[in-house]
């Protein structure tokens, strides 16, 4: 494992046309190929957009995992390309839906993560994650977040305790705030975060863009405008996560001391 080149396409899902929105992924990830990346990033809910108007039109805008179209198109792509992929997925499983997020690679499906953290009107849409989960892969060991859950600091602190050198956080973001605080909690977690957010209008809904990556430092290295789609990347070194000292006294996971939380 060495240097890596990784990403996040800002892209403008439509609402409920998962066809047009599998055209975007591709095209996305056809770009991502010319730049040679080894990772790409999409938003929350690529595949069916975000804000659903009832509960029917959430359910007709699902997939199953790993056997919906939108996930074969990815195994596809990502073995033709040699490239890792996480995207956003509104997952159906037997009767609930879940706001999920997959990570494909060239070997094919890998996992997925179920949004644990619900915004918003997806409480009236979506079944709650109850776990945050790490892959293990060749190029890095990759963390799943998704949009709100970034608001608590648990979330990345849990997948930074799991070993993850990457947090990929697919985002569909309403609020101002992530972009203030993300390069705080790579530096609190010494991780590279990488957040693909969307843009456009949905209803009474306006997305933010302005995807970022950060690096374990805390540094800003890649970051998109607020209305434009578009493909940001930037070549990273997983190991730069792996190292948790702050000074050559002080390291972030040995000097917690657990009996003076109260949690």
């Amino acid at each position: 494992m060495g240097a890596i080149r990784v990403g996040a396409a800002q892209i403008r899902p439509a609402l409920g046309d998962l066809e047009k929105n599998r055209k975007i992924i591709a095209e996305f990830v056809r770009l991502a190929h010319e730049r040679e990346l080894d990772l790409v990033v999409f938003p929350e809910l690529s595949n069916s957009g975000y804000n659903f108007g009832a509960k029917e039109e959430a359910w007709d805008s699902s997939e199953e995992i790993p056997q919906g179209k939108t996930v074969r198109l990815l195994e596809q792509l990502a073995s033709e390309y040699s490239m890792y992929i996480v995207t956003g997925i509104n997952e159906r499983a037997e009767n609930k839906l879940y706001n999920s997020a997959v990570l494909v690679g060239p070997e094919g499906y890998i996992g997925k993560y179920r949004k644990v953290h619900l915004f918003l009107n997806e409480k009236d849409f979506f079944g709650r994650g109850d776990r945050f989960l790490v892959f293990d892969t060749k190029i890095a060991r990759i963390g799943i977040m998704i949009c709100f859950d970034w608001i608590f600091p648990e979330a990345a602190r849990s997948l930074a305790l799991q070993g993850a050198d990457i947090i990929a956080h697919p985002a569909n973001l309403v609020l101002p705030y992530w972009q203030k605080v993300a390069p705080l909690r790579a530096l609190e977690n010494r991780v590279y975060i990488i957040t693909a957010n969307r843009i456009g209008v949905e209803g009474d809904l306006t997305f933010t863009g302005k995807s970022i990556i950060v690096s374990p430092k805390g540094e800003i290295i890649a970051e998109a405008s607020r209305t434009h789609e578009e493909l940001i990347y930037a070549d990273i070194d997983p190991r730069i996560a792996r190292d948790k000292n702050i000074t050559s006294r002080n390291n972030i996971f040995a000097d917690r001391l657990l009996a003076a939380y109260t949690l």
